[in-house]
């Protein structure tokens, strides 16, 4: 995570309605200079609305919007120091990849001689330096793709808004263009704010996310703390996979609840802020639970199905009491993969789990 704490976006307090919806309630983010930040969830959730809104493009119906010192909630979009690549790249087909990056370069006043050398600048940034005398018909999704990129970056925003500019790309080449803008975020210096429903995407890219759910920020914090310590079921079961298991909680003191598994097992582990006795949740990801023999560990079922997904082998158990718990194993010769069928025992570490609020 970048050292320093200034802020370079702060979110204060806004609210975004279309007549009686409630798009955006009551936000409010801090994002830090020279931070690579992520707004993360489901389609609808509010995430793209929050960055239109920071781009000038959606009126906010309550609060402010600061940038560097300056609220910029009632300035138009062309008067931020901001600039957006959009999930459609929208180049001009009819310019070579110079010119598509060299446009708004001229629109803003530069001479062309200064433009020009900027427009290098920013190609060899994007390594398409080779293409750019190329149009963009001539060009692949992914190198598209960068130069919408080298377009945005050309004028040296001071916050640059990126709206899930991966999701056109296949599997692969999206995966070698997260690492791209990984490096160029941290060789210019400039504040990315991204908005994906892609978890793995916010995982591996950001320096901190925002999970956001029905208008509202459900938890904020580096991808780490957000998968080992998800404040809620929503984030927990929304960010890469895990299992919540009904236990009954009949203790709670120093950030750690105590519960009585359906087994009757009794565990001690964290809880989540607003965790309360009585009925509750654990969550438990599934690269944290162990197979034992049948009879042992803290709960006990049957092997009911495999899910071979090349490296690991999801096994789903069938619990005593109906319940379903998916268990991560390496693909490996050295691992027994239990039967479909066979009874099973399935533990986990205390701190493995986290005592979970709805």
């Amino acid at each position: 995570m970048p050292e320093n704490d200034n802020i370079a976006v702060d979110i204060q307090n806004v609210t975004k309605m279309y007549g009686a919806f409630t798009a955006l309630k009551d936000v409010n983010l801090d994002i830090r200079d020279n931070e690579f930040f992520t707004l993360l969830g489901p389609s609808g959730c509010g995430k793209t609305t929050l960055l239109r809104s920071i781009a000038g493009f959606e009126d906010i119906t309550k609060g402010a919007i600061v940038l560097y010192g300056q609220n910029i909630a009632n300035l138009l979009p062309n008067q931020r120091p901001v600039n957006t690549v959009f999930q459609q790249y929208a180049l001009f087909p009819h310019m070579n990849v110079t010119q598509n990056v060299m446009f708004g370069l001229l629109r803003l006043g530069q001479d062309k001689a200064t433009a020009k050398a900027r427009v290098g600048e920013v190609l060899e940034l994007v390594q398409l330096t080779a293409f750019a005398d190329r149009m963009p018909s001539q060009l692949s999704g992914g190198q598209q793709q960068r130069v919408a990129l080298a377009r945005a970056l050309a004028p040296s925003p001071k916050v640059l808004l990126l709206d899930e500019p991966l999701s056109a790309l296949d599997l692969k080449l999206r995966q070698a263009v997260r690492l791209e803008l990984q490096q160029i975020q941290q060789q210019t210096g400039i504040t990315f704010v991204f908005v994906t429903h892609d978890q793995e995407e916010a995982l591996t890219m950001s320096d901190r996310i925002a999970v956001i759910e029905g208008g509202q920020v459900q938890q904020v914090g580096s991808a780490r703390e957000i998968y080992e310590a998800p404040k809620n079921k929503f984030v927990a079961d929304f960010i890469g996979e895990t299992n919540l298991l009904d236990v009954n909680v009949t203790d709670l003191a120093g950030g750690k609840g105590s519960c009585i598994l359906p087994s009757g097992a009794q565990i001690t582990c964290p809880a989540a802020d607003g965790a309360h006795a009585g009925p509750g949740h654990l969550s438990v990801r599934p690269e944290r639970i162990a197979i034992t023999t049948a009879g042992g560990g803290l709960v006990q079922g049957n092997a009911s199905r495999h899910i071979y997904l090349g490296t690991d082998v999801h096994v789903e158990v069938t619990l005593t009491d109906g319940e379903k718990v998916t268990v991560r194993m390496q693909n490996s010769t050295q691992i027994q993969i239990p039967e479909v069928g066979q009874a099973v025992g399935l533990e986990f570490e205390a701190d493995a789990a986290r005592l979970l609020v709805d």
